[in-house]
């Protein structure tokens, strides 16, 4: 028999709480209702969008997904595919009579098509490997795309002597790798990701590159088909400088490849213009900050020459695409949490389309979204907002209209938490600093209420006006949530991000403090009820704090970083955090290390803190968690450690998690209100 721990059963209790709670408001179990849009591909007359489902499923605590498409004026609804696994990376051929996309439907990712006049859809790769970045040719005969190829194992020991029939236990594992392991993915096999070719009617893949380098990203084909553009890092040095990749490009007949970037810094997302004259891309400069400004560049293939086309724009582009035209670009940026779409022509000023790209985020309310344009200009684009998930929707001669409401049914009985934009200035040095407070259902300004400070992770990224369910759940238990961008956030420019370059954590958390103190001067807060909680860069930002003040009533610290030393030398990423997050290695910088962790300040903690991390996480291993947790059992403070089983660093990638993880806080923060 199975025994629960009293933690367990406390948790279970709460979320028979939530089970138990009036059906107007959110509970937990609604998490399996939520669906959300993206991966969007519209046609080139716009008359009809395909786009990715996403949608929770109950049985196998998995997001499934399948492809459907919505006509962009009747606005009608037509699955493409349909079955409970995950369909994914639609892209229409050039002649937009087939659809090609990747399934697990057989059990293992494999690449699709979908002939859109008769409905047949054939499985066309019998890969060994998940694909990715599927790619038509031009003429529509081939699909490009990246895949993973596996190299021998270098075990240098073979014992000797085993009977036949013998037990002996698993082989020693040798590695001597310097990315030996990645978050999500465990501990890693040897090989490359390499580009290949596939026939579109099905067939064998042809391999296309080759090296001890890794190849994929973005892929754009030449006008006409006979080269291949692409990122990778083939330096000798890819290893220890992991973001200096190049574009490049391929010759499909004769396999030969041309270097065309060159410079310290990461080139990517090669795009081909329609007329074949130019070839888009998005890098910087690397100067070994936290953070630097993505700009878009423009080559002339025919000159060689190239221009940066959003040098004065202070803020990163993410998502690029040509207009048919070939005059200009549509981009995407985060500016102030929310995701901007604007047209930039090759020369001049680049005019917004819109502030409000829905956030595909699911969890908390991160900042994000997608779009594709037609060949009139027409947009099709995500759109959500703090009450709705992402929808589709599509923006012609400057009017919207949305094409999907997915989450009607699940949410439009229920009474959400409305959410207000602030801003306040930091008490530091009276910068400005964004933020947004959820109101909990049926919220009266002349009552109390309980404050949970929600902090993102990053540290360098940006949360935003979107629907997240943590937030809303939380709301709905009755609290007050406030979630801000402090200084070293993005979607401000590059010198409010900098701000924390080597001095992370500093004065974010002043930027903090400043708006739980705006929210308790309006007068609706209960002071012996505030709460803290963050996950990764806030989880570390959290163990701050409580080794900062004693003001918070309780902390749940997720998934943190509480030891710089420690964290550097067993992360997946290692090589970027010590040249990117430090002055140095930490032995050559230890008080700098340690002066930046939170451990530093462990004997100032009298705050109530629970820990939570997943037992994969390999971006900020559980071992950091480990090290708060018998460290704040040393000094006698009341501690708890919640380990979420299997999850990597996201935790609720699993629907379940998800809940799991609100109900702990929530768990928590109840157990130590007065």
């Amino acid at each position: 028999m199975k025994f629960l721990t009293p933690l367990a059963l406390l948790a279970s209790a709460s979320f028979y709480a939530y089970a138990t709670e009036p059906s107007n408001v959110l509970q937990l179990e609604n998490v399996f209702d939520l669906e959300y849009a993206n991966q969007l591909d519209i046609t080139n007359k716009g008359d009809k969008v395909y786009f990715v489902r996403n949608r929770m499923d109950i049985k196998s605590d998995r997001k499934v997904s399948n492809i459907w498409s919505v006509d962009s004026n009747s606005k009608q609804l037509q699955p493409l595919t349909s079955g409970v696994h995950v369909d994914y990376s639609p892209v229409l051929s050039p002649d937009e009579t087939r659809l090609a996309f990747i399934s697990t439907r057989d059990g293992s990712s494999q690449i699709y098509v979908k002939w859109l006049n008769t409905g047949a859809v054939a499985k066309i790769s019998n890969l060994t490997q998940s694909p990715g970045n599927i790619t038509w040719s031009p003429n529509g005969k081939y699909i490009a795309f990246s895949q993973f190829v596996p190299a021998p194992a270098a075990n240098p020991i073979s014992l000797p002597g085993k009977p036949t029939g013998a037990n002996w236990a698993e082989p020693a594992k040798y590695i001597d790798d310097v990315y030996y392991r990645a978050d999500g993915a465990g501990y890693t096999k040897k090989g490359f990701r390499h580009l290949f070719a596939i026939n579109a009617n099905g067939g064998n893949a042809n391999q296309l590159t080759s090296g001890n380098f890794d190849h994929g990203g973005t892929l754009s084909f030449s006008q006409d088909g006979k080269n291949l553009y692409f990122s990778a890092n083939r330096h000798a040095d890819y290893l220890l400088k992991p973001t200096n990749s190049e574009l490049y490009s391929l010759n499909i007949e004769t396999l030969a490849i041309t270097q065309l970037t060159d410079r310290l810094g990461p080139d990517s997302q090669p795009q081909v213009s329609p007329n074949g004259r130019y070839l888009a891309y998005t890098g910087y400069d690397d100067k070994k900050t936290n953070y630097e400004n993505t700009h878009l560049y423009i080559h002339n293939l025919k000159t060689g020459e190239t221009d940066n086309i959003t040098e004065n724009l202070d803020r990163s582009v993410e998502k690029i695409k040509w207009a048919k035209d070939s005059k200009g670009l549509y981009v995407a940026y985060d500016s102030e949490g929310q995701t901007t779409l604007a047209y930039q022509p090759r020369k001049g000023k680049a005019k917004v389309l819109s502030k409000g790209l829905g956030s595909v985020a699911f969890g908390r309310p991160y900042s994000g979204g997608d779009f594709d344009i037609s060949d009139k200009g027409d947009v099709a684009f995500t759109i959500a907002n703090t009450q709705r998930p992402a929808d589709v929707a599509f923006l012609k001669r400057g009017k919207v209209q949305h094409l999907t409401r997915l989450n009607e049914d699940a949410l439009g009985n229920k009474t959400l938490a409305n959410v207000e934009e602030i801003w306040v200035k930091s008490s530091y040095d009276d910068l400005p600093i964004q933020g947004w407070v959820a109101y909990p259902p049926g919220f009266d300004k002349s009552k109390k209420y309980p404050l949970i400070l929600e902090i993102h992770g990053g540290p360098v990224a940006n949360y935003g006006p979107h629907f997240s369910p943590e937030v809303q759940l939380f709301a709905a238990k009755g609290n007050v949530v406030l979630y801000m961008n402090p200084r070293g956030s993005d979607s401000y420019g590059k010198s409010f991000a900098q701000t924390i370059h080597h001095n992370y954590p500093s004065n974010d958390f002043d930027d903090l403090m400043t708006g739980v103190d705006a929210l308790i001067a309006k007068g609706f807060i209960d002071e012996s009820k505030l709460f803290v909680t963050g996950g990764s860069g806030g989880g570390v930002l959290t163990a701050w704090i409580v080794g900062h003040t004693d003001r918070f009533a309780a902390a749940v610290v997720a998934k943190p970083v509480i030891n710089w030393i420690s964290f550097v030398l067993t992360a997946d990423y290692y090589p970027f955090f010590a040249d990117y997050w430090f002055p140095g290695k930490p032995w050559d910088h230890i008080e700098h290390y340690m002066k930046r962790s939170p451990i530093s300040y462990i004997g100032n903690v009298t705050t109530p803190t629970m820990l939570l991390t997943g037992e994969a996480d390999y971006r900020t291993p559980i071992s950091e968690t480990e090290q708060f947790y018998q460290a704040l059992k040393l000094q006698g403070v009341e501690t708890a450690m919640v380990r979420i089983p299997d999850a990597s660093h996201g935790i609720t990638s699993r629907p379940s998690n998800l809940m799991a993880k609100v109900a702990y806080i929530q768990w928590w923060f109840d157990k130590h209100t007065d």
